[in-house]
């Protein structure tokens, strides 16, 4: 693969250049914008690594004009310092297949280069990898400018390496964004591993993330592997990465700095090849200021940032994104929501947000048998709520109540035809057997 370099740095340019060919590429440099456009001109390459700052013609117009040119085909690699990263994002929606933020080490562009050979090979040798946005907004729910904002972030961010900051109040979907970049990857066919960092103590977090040997401590009867091991080649979602103890936090910015660790009580460096998605529910600037959070980290971290609005500030999305999270909890079965239930979901300023929707979906679907009606719906919601006609027995009356309904409605819909009826709800025929027994049903 023949590589062309540019940088109006004679040492960076250099060295660069060297580290590539001792890597067994072939390299040339050159010194702007100018001087590149001149050799695609002349010679035929693979990959453009370029500065975005240079004299005569800075990155992006060289990346305008390739992507214009006769040269439209050569991948473009753009390198860029922290305050341009909103420029090296622009980058990418111009056509760059991906960056890199300096400073960084020159055997990191080596992963990117392999990359982009195996984006080269013939189609059918190559895993499949397409970011569609048409897939993408099928998890990506709503019509609102905010959550079109989300879509093309998310598109962005899967086309690239580059680590990831969800941002947003809990219950938005903050999990289910994080997933969807790495199932739209090219890390798609390697591990998608979880850290909830709220749930484990500063003394445990670090064995977590690391893994221990063992005799490391007490009770470390054997080695552990941590979750960068667990994570090899694919994504490391930091769930609540502001939960992380200041103390920790000096370890994890050198793993996703430098891209190596050691286990607790070891003394060997292990590689981390992963790409770091974390998500906050807190204010980061606001805890750099209140010296709780490393700012180094944060930068690291805020590399691309998706800002995830609440439910409440996009109301509009109520109605699509009800619909589809009904439909997934039905799992085929016929279900709706009648236009007064709409409107009352709509008013609603959802504190809990899409979880809350969620939720208040699955538990009317269950009352109303499929059907969702404003008659169901709770007080929170602005309906007369089903606890007020709760029969007589309390919690255990009213899932019997809920149960028999959902069942005489299934032996209705399937005219009386017991094991298409249990098909429909997704319960064993011997279970569905069994409780339509226990409400009398049977017959």
């Amino acid at each position: 693969m023949k590589i062309l370099i540019v940088d109006d740095e004679k040492i960076k340019r250099i060295t660069l250049a060297d580290d590539l060919t001792a890597q067994g590429y072939e390299v040339v440099a050159a010194a702007d914008g100018q001087e590149a456009l001149e050799r695609l001109a002349a010679e035929r390459f693979d990959v453009v690594v370029t500065d975005m700052k240079m004299p005569k013609l800075d990155g992006i117009e060289l990346l305008k004009q390739i992507k214009q040119g006769p040269a439209a085909d050569v991948e473009v690699v753009m390198m860029t310092a922290y305050g341009s990263i909103p420029v090296a994002v622009e980058a990418v929606k111009l056509g760059a297949f991906d960056f890199l933020t300096k400073p960084f080490r020159n055997e990191d562009l080596v992963p990117l280069l392999k990359r982009i050979e195996r984006q080269r090979l013939p189609a059918e040798s190559r895993p499949a990898r397409a970011v569609s946005p048409a897939d993408i907004e099928s998890t990506v729910v709503g019509p609102s400018g905010a959550m079109e904002g989300v879509r093309r972030m998310v598109e962005i961010a899967a086309k690239t390496d580059a680590n990831v900051l969800l941002f947003g109040e809990t219950g938005v979907g903050k999990d289910l964004l994080a997933a969807t970049i790495h199932r739209k990857s090219h890390r798609h066919a390697d591990p998608f591993v979880k850290v909830g960092c709220t749930l484990f103590p500063p003394q445990l977090i670090e064995s977590e993330l690391y893994g221990h040997e063992r005799g490391s401590f007490t009770g470390a009867e054997q080695q552990r592997k941590g979750r960068f091991d667990l994570a090899e080649g694919g994504t490391l979602y930091l769930d609540d990465v502001d939960d992380i103890h200041l103390e920790q936090q000096a370890k994890l910015l050198r793993a996703i700095e430098e891209k190596v660790f050691e286990r607790v009580g070891g003394a060997s460096l292990i590689k981390a090849d992963v790409r770091i998605i974390a998500s906050t529910k807190r204010n980061l600037l606001e805890k750099i200021a209140g010296a709780t959070f490393r700012e180094d980290l944060y930068y690291r971290l805020d590399v691309l940032r998706i800002n995830i609005p609440p439910l409440r500030e996009r109301l509009e999305d109520v109605p699509p994104l009800a619909e589809h999270l009904l439909n997934r909890i039905a799992g085929g079965q016929p279900c709706c929501i009648a236009a007064e239930a709409m409107d009352l979901l709509v008013r609603h300023d959802w504190p809990g947000n899409v979880r809350e929707l969620h939720h208040t979906l699955e538990r009317t679907f269950l009352i109303g048998g499929g059907d969702i009606t404003a008659g169901i719906l709770g007080p929170e919601i602005g309906g007369p709520g089903f606890q007020q006609a709760a029969p007589r027995g309390g919690f255990q009356a009213a899932i019997d109540q809920a149960e028999k309904r959902l069942l005489e409605d299934a032996l209705r819909k399937s005219n009386g035809n017991k094991t298409a009826a249990a098909a429909a709800i997704g319960m064993k025929p011997s279970t569905f057997r069994d409780k339509i027994a226990k409400h009398g049903l049977g017959g």
